[in-house]
């Protein structure tokens, strides 16, 4: 029953056929899922999640994900538009939040922020970036343990 809203802009919506699947699957549970480039569309949100916009082997296509993604990196601002004091920010890590890393370095340089989110979000109250990455290495160790018998 959750309500869940993909946040970004419409060249990395999924597509129409995707959402109507989504959408039917949606219904069993009473989920609404949605796809917005609004940020109205955050008003109630409980959690923020975001995940960098390069991944390793996609350089090449940071230019491109830096201008589509730059006005929907994670701010104060969009936190604010929640309108909710106690929701949480989530990233699976690792995250660009500063330029204290050679790639965010080196980007910069070039003109480029890869930032997904800003420093001021990543280290709030808000953030459970380093609970979140816990929970995942128990996960992992237990599918390991399961797996290997």
């Amino acid at each position: 029953g959750m309500h869940f809203v993909a946040y970004g802009p419409k060249e990395l919506w999924p597509s129409e056929d995707k959402m109507t699947a989504v959408r039917e699957v949606a219904k069993q549970t009473g989920a609404i899922i949605e796809v917005s480039d609004k940020i109205e569309a955050l008003k109630g949100a409980d959690v923020l999640y975001t995940d960098v916009w390069v991944s390793m082997g996609e350089e090449a296509q940071m230019e491109e994900r830096v201008r589509l993604l730059t006005s929907y990196r994670v701010t104060m601002d969009m936190v604010k538009a929640t309108e909710n004091p106690d929701m949480i920010f989530m990233h699976c890590l690792p995250a660009y939040h500063d330029f204290e890393t050679k790639v965010a370095k080196e980007a910069y340089a070039r003109g480029l922020d890869v930032r997904e989110v800003t420093d001021e979000v990543f280290r709030s109250k808000h953030s459970v970036v380093f609970d979140e990455a816990e929970n995942r290495m128990h996960t992992i160790k237990s599918v390991m343990v399961a797996t290997i018998g």
